[in-house]
C-alpha cells in the first residue's frame, strides 16, 4: 500500500466527521454501504472504486482529483483534465465500447430532438 493510499482512510473519516455526518447518513446520501465506508476509512480496502470516491468527494465537497491521488490512482495534469469526462465516468463507471457507441447515438438523438423544439 502506498503512502498516499494509507492516508486516504483517515482523511475521509476526518472529513466526514468535520461535516458532522455519520456512516449511516453518508450511506443514505450516496448509496454506499456503511460497511464499505467503515472499511474504507480503516484502510481495509486497497483499491477503492473511483465511482465511490467520486460520490464521497461530491458529498464532502472536496476535489475528486485529490481523493484519487490519496487512493493511489494516477491523476492527470489538472490543466489537461476535462472535468466533464471525469464527471461522466464517475457517474457511469466502466463502460464497454458498445455502450460508448450507444451512448453517443442516444446523445445525438437528444440533441437533435432539442434543436427541433427551438
Amino acid at each position: 500500500m502506498s503512502k498516499e493510499s494509507s492516508n486516504l482512510g483517515p482523511f475521509l473519516a476526518s472529513t466526514r466527521q468535520h461535516k458532522k455526518l455519520t456512516l449511516r447518513a453518508v450511506e443514505a446520501k450516496t448509496g454506499i454501504s456503511n460497511a464499505y465506508l467503515s472499511q474504507l476509512e480503516r484502510g481495509k480496502i486497497r483499491s477503492p472504486s473511483p465511482v465511490m470516491l467520486r460520490k464521497l468527494s461530491d458529498l464532502y465537497d472536496i476535489p475528486y482529483s485529490s481523493v484519487l491521488e490519496l487512493a493511489g490512482y494516477p491523476v492527470p495534469d489538472n490543466e489537461k483534465l476535462d472535468t466533464s469526462l471525469t464527471d461522466i465516468s464517475a457517474r457511469l463507471g466502466p463502460v464497454t465500447t458498445d455502450e460508448v457507441d450507444e451512448l453517443a447515438d442516444y446523445l445525438k438523438y437528444l440533441r437533435t430532438k432539442r434543436s427541433q423544439k427551438k
